[in-house]
């Protein structure tokens, strides 16, 4: 078994590279957690943040990659977290499934591969993280947090399938809190407007819609989102909870 450089908490954050995971992965870090930082694509990004990381605190971050959509790679990413001989001797206290896709799939217009694609990455793969994850935060007396949407309560047109994802993640937290407790807490948030997604980043028309539905009338900081996870991370007496993090709108 490999002798940790530390004995700091450890989170593992999927999606860690960009938007609302890198975020997340900032705050823990600054909060004094060890972070294994998950990628699919952005390599680059994902090995510049490990390196602004050790060079805050040495061996504080270590890289992971996989296609969460795939079986076999969400299988590798567990062995890999878990294994004793990695930087931090496979310890867990912090698992965020963060990661997720997002795009429209009119009901006449789905495929099954657009079905595979969400439901794998936004549902499964949290499922198979947490199962595969449980006697390593049973050790530790962990937490999970899952970042579903407040679309998981109130479906956004047009995108059926991924509404569905983030309403059975919503339903896996509460499901979890009560069958992992006490060792385990699992708690979820869901984001309003907090980042424009990639694909209407510059439609004005779409944002004014979607911000006429928040009553503070503004979006969201990716730090909303971070500093909710530090609360729900060290705050130990929180579980079963889905926290909106949406400037209202979920009350509209």
């Amino acid at each position: 078994m490999n002798n940790p450089k530390s004995n700091n908490p450890v989170a593992f954050i999927t999606g860690t590279s960009v938007r609302i995971g890198e975020a997340i992965a900032k705050r823990l870090h600054e909060g004094g957690y060890n972070i294994i930082l998950h990628y699919r694509n952005s390599k680059a990004k994902a090995e510049t943040l490990a390196a602004t990381f050790n060079n805050q605190r040495a061996d504080s971050a270590m890289l992971v990659s996989g296609h969460l959509d795939d079986m076999n790679d969400a299988m590798q990413l567990i062995s890999d977290v878990n294994d004793a001989t990695n930087l931090f001797g496979g310890r867990l206290d912090v698992l965020v499934n963060s990661a997720s896709m997002f795009y429209a799939t009119p009901l006449d217009e789905a495929t099954m591969p657009q079905w595979d694609e969400l439901v794998n990455t936004n549902l499964r793969a949290p499922f198979l993280l947490a199962q595969g994850f449980t006697n390593s935060l049973k050790r530790t007396n962990g937490c999970i947090v899952n970042i579903t949407d407040v679309y998981g309560d109130r479906p956004l047109e047009n995108h059926p399938i991924y509404s569905m994802t983030k309403a059975g993640l919503i339903s896996l937290t509460k499901s979890l809190a009560n069958d992992l407790a006490p060792e385990i807490r699992t708690n979820a948030i869901s984001p309003g407007a907090i980042l424009w997604p990639e694909q209407e980043a510059n439609d004005t028309e779409y944002h004014a819609k979607i911000l006429n539905q928040v009553p503070l009338a503004r979006l969201g900081k990716v730090e909303n989102i971070s500093d909710t996870v530090w609360y729900l991370v060290s705050n130990d007496y929180i579980n079963g909870q889905v926290i909106a993090v949406d400037g209202g709108k979920s009350i509209i």
